[in-house]
């Protein structure tokens, strides 16, 4: 009995993946969603100083 061989044993290492090339649609796409992101941002921005949207509502009555 060898107690060198104790423990978990490691998985091989993978070789790195290879950066594939971006297409034309996929820097569009990307691009896309950063512009899309920033409009999103800007209402978010808008939206903070006006308040809260939805006030009032449905109210519970308390009865005892």
């Amino acid at each position: 009995m060898s107690g060198c061989e104790g423990g978990k044993k490691q998985p091989l290492k993978q070789p790195k993946k290879q950066a594939k090339e971006t297409d034309e649609e996929d820097k569009a796409f990307k691009q896309k969603q950063k512009e899309e992101q920033k409009k999103l941002e800007e209402l978010k921005a808008k939206a903070v100083g006006k308040g809260p949207l939805a006030t009032g509502g449905i109210k519970k009555s308390s009865k005892k």
